[in-house]
């Protein structure tokens, strides 16, 4: 599967890599991101990964919730 055109929410894109898996595929699959650099996609990505580091920052494994969130945490979500 190749990925040509990143999705502003990263939920849509892993649902899509999902189904790949799920189409009865017994052969691994291979997911490939193209992203041209210096390009709003790259951008994008840039953002989606430090929203999602944050996310996963907030909960431990067995879903307690790790800290509180700090004001630059807060900050961040709001970015553009």
């Amino acid at each position: 599967m190749i990925i040509f055109d990143p999705w502003w929410n990263p939920a849509v894109e892993e649902q899509a890599i999902d189904r790949a898996y799920r189409i009865g595929q017994d052969k691994a699959v291979f997911v490939y991101r193209l992203v041209a650099a210096g390009t709003i996609e790259e951008k994008m990505d840039e953002l989606k990964a430090r929203k999602r580091a944050l996310a996963d920052s907030l909960f431990e494994r067995d879903g307690q919730i790790a800290s509180a969130l700090t004001e630059n945490d807060v900050k961040a979500l709001f970015e553009v």
